[in-house]
C-alpha cells in the first residue's frame, strides 16, 4: 500500500474532485490510474487512482479497526455527524449534480433529480438512528423476561453501479453507517468522481477515520473476491447483474456472510382497457427513457390491451419521436448518451436481435452520428414474445410492446420471467388495480405512475432481481442483527 499523501485532484468543471481512494481517514495514492470518460464526447475527464487487491484489504483493515468504537458512538452523536454532512451535501449541490451529469451521462434534470432523492435518503437514516428500539416481553413461563435488541452485522462491502452512482452509495452507506457499521464502498470504474465527492462530505462533517472508505479499482472481480474471502467481512450489499449477484452470493456461502442484492429487472408495464392512455404513454416515457433506459426498474416490457394498443401504441410512438438526445449539460437534452461505446455496441446488437424476430420497428433503431455514445429511442411491436431475447433485460433505450386480449393474460405475460423487481399497472379501476398488484410476482408495484423510489418504502424484488430492501425502516434492519436476552426473574428475591 502506497503511504497517504497530499490527495491528487482534478479539475472538474472548474472544481477540484478527490481523484485517490480513501483509506483510514486519508486520501491515498494508487501505482496506476484509469480513465473516466465522458460518454457524451468521449474525452477523457480525470485520471482515477486504480485501486489493489491490497489496498481493498488495507481498507477492509481499517474497517475493522474502527468497527467497535463505531457501534458504541451514542445514537444522537451519530445523527448528529448525518446533518452536518447533510448540511455539506446540499451546499455542495451543484458540483456534485454536475460531476455526475459529466461521467454519467444522465440530463442534468435528472441529476438534480436524483441529488435530491439521494440527500433525502440520507436524512431519512439520519433521523432513524435514535429511534431503533427493542422489545421486553414475559417468557412463555413467567420465570424470565425476553429481551430483543439489534446490534450492528459488522464491517460491510458496499458495491455501488454506474447508472445511479450518487443514489446507490448514499442509498447503502447511510442505512450501513446509521446502524453502526463500518463500510468499504467499492465504486464503478465509470462513475468514481460522483462517489468520492460524497465520500469527502463525510470526511469534512467528522466521521472518524476507518468507519467510510472508498476504493476505485478496474479489477473489480478480484478486489471482491479478495474482500469476500476474508471472514472479517459480515455483509455485502450489491446492485448490479443478477451474474454478478450470483456470483458474489456464491462467495458469501464461504463464510455465511450477511448479504443483500438488488439485481435485475424484467419490468411489465401494463395498461388495461380502461387506463388512462395519455397519463400511461407520458409514465411510460419517464419509466423507460429515464437515463436512456439504463435502469433496472425501467419498463421493460409494456403489455397492452388489444382493445387500446393502437391508440396507447400511437400515443407512445409520437412522444418518443419528441424526445431530444444530446449532451446532459445542453437544457433541451431529455435523454443522454449510452455510457460506453462497448455499452452502444451491445444496444445495436438487441436492435438487431429484435429485427431478426420479426419484431415491427416503429421508431429510432439507430445510432446518433458524431461524438459520444447516442443512440435514438426506439421502440419495436413485438409479436413473438417466446423468444429468449423478450426475456432478457435490455438496459437500454429500447421499448418494446407486447398485446394481450383480457386482464389475466397480462398478468400471465407480466410473471413470464425469472425476474420480480418492479411492475406497473394502469387502470382506472381500483378493484383491477389492487387485484392485479397482488398477482404480480414483484416486489414493487406502481400504479398510475412509472416513478416509485421514496426514502420511506422498501425498495427491492424477489426471484433474480434479488434479496433484502433499501429505504424505509427494513433498510437500516438489513445492517442489523436481532439478539435475543433471556432474563431470570426471581420475583420472591424482590420481596414479591
Amino acid at each position: 500500500m502506497t503511504t497517504p499523501t497530499a490527495p491528487v485532484t482534478a479539475q472538474v468543471r472548474g472544481r477540484e474532485v478527490p481523484v485517490d481512494l480513501y483509506i483510514d481517514g486519508a486520501w491515498t495514492h494508487a501505482v496506476e490510474t484509469f480513465s473516466v470518460v465522458n460518454p457524451a464526447s468521449g474525452q477523457t475527464i480525470a485520471e482515477v487512482a486504480d485501486g489493489t487487491v491490497d489496498q481493498a484489504l488495507a481498507g477492509l483493515d481499517a474497517a475493522v479497526a474502527a468497527q467497535d468504537a463505531w457501534r458504541h458512538v451514542l445514537p444522537r452523536e451519530r445523527a448528529d455527524l448525518f446533518h452536518r454532512a447533510h448540511r455539506l451535501l446540499l451546499q455542495r449541490a451543484d458540483e456534485i449534480v454536475e460531476t455526475m451529469t459529466l461521467e454519467s451521462g444522465k440530463p442534468l434534470g435528472e441529476a438534480r433529480g436524483e441529488f435530491q432523492l439521494s440527500v433525502d435518503f440520507f436524512l431519512w437514516y439520519a433521523e432513524q438512528i435514535a429511534h431503533l428500539h427493542g422489545t421486553y416481553a414475559h417468557g412463555s413461563r413467567g420465570a424470565y423476561r425476553v429481551v430483543t435488541t439489534h446490534q450492528p452485522v459488522g464491517p460491510c462491502l458496499l458495491i455501488t453501479p454506474w447508472n445511479f452512482p450518487l443514489l446507490m452509495i448514499a442509498r447503502k452507506a447511510g442505512a450501513a453507517l446509521a446502524a453502526g457499521c463500518t463500510v468499504v464502498v467499492k465504486s464503478a470504474k465509470e462513475t468514481p468522481l460522483t462517489c468520492a465527492l460524497f465520500v469527502q462530505a463525510l470526511h469534512d462533517a467528522g466521521f472518524p477515520a476507518g468507519v467510510v472508505n472508498l476504493v476505485h479499482t478496474t479489477t473489480s472481480a478480484k478486489v471482491s473476491a479478495a474482500l469476500m474471502a476474508d471472514s472479517r467481512l459480515r455483509k455485502v450489499s450489491f446492485t448490479g447483474s443478477t451474474g454478478v449477484g450470483s456470483t458474489l452470493l456464491s462467495q458469501a456461502a464461504a463464510n455465511i456472510t450477511n448479504a443483500s442484492m438488488e439485481l435485475g429487472g424484467d419490468g411489465p408495464f401494463i395498461v388495461l382497457d380502461d387506463a388512462d392512455l395519455d397519463l400511461a404513454a407520458e409514465q411510460a416515457i419517464v419509466c423507460k427513457f429515464r437515463n436512456a433506459g439504463q435502469a433496472c426498474v425501467a419498463a421493460n416490457r409494456i403489455i397492452v390491451d388489444s382493445r387500446v394498443a393502437e391508440q396507447f401504441t400511437a400515443k407512445f410512438v409520437a412522444l418518443t419521436e419528441k424526445l431530444k438526445v444530446g449532451d446532459g449539460f445542453d437544457p433541451a437534452t431529455e435523454v443522454g448518451p449510452i455510457i460506453s461505446a462497448g455499452q452502444r455496441n451491445t444496444v445495436r446488437e438487441l436492435v438487431d436481435g429484435f429485427s431478426e424476430i420479426g419484431a415491427t420497428l416503429l421508431t429510432g433503431g439507430k445510432e446518433v452520428p458524431g461524438d459520444g455514445f447516442f443512440f435514438e429511442p426506439t421502440v419495436f411491436s413485438v409479436t413473438e414474445a417466446d423468444d429468449d431475447l423478450c426475456h432478457q433485460e435490455l438496459f437500454a433505450p429500447i421499448a418494446t410492446i407486447y398485446t394481450v386480449d383480457s386482464v389475466a393474460e397480462a398478468v400471465k405475460v407480466a410473471n413470464d420471467t425469472t425476474y420480480g423487481l418492479a411492475a406497473y399497472v394502469f387502470t382506472r379501476n381500483l378493484d383491477r388495480a389492487i387485484a392485479v398488484s397482488e398477482r404480480l410476482d414483484f416486489g414493487m408495484v406502481g400504479i398510475n405512475r412509472g416513478i416509485m423510489a421514496d426514502p420511506a418504502a422498501a425498495f427491492g424484488g424477489i426471484k433474480a432481481s434479488g434479496l433484502g430492501r433499501e429505504g424505509g425502516h427494513e433498510a437500516i434492519y438489513e445492517f442489523l442483527e436481532p439478539k435475543y436476552l433471556a432474563i431470570t426473574v426471581d420475583e420472591t428475591e424482590a420481596g414479591l
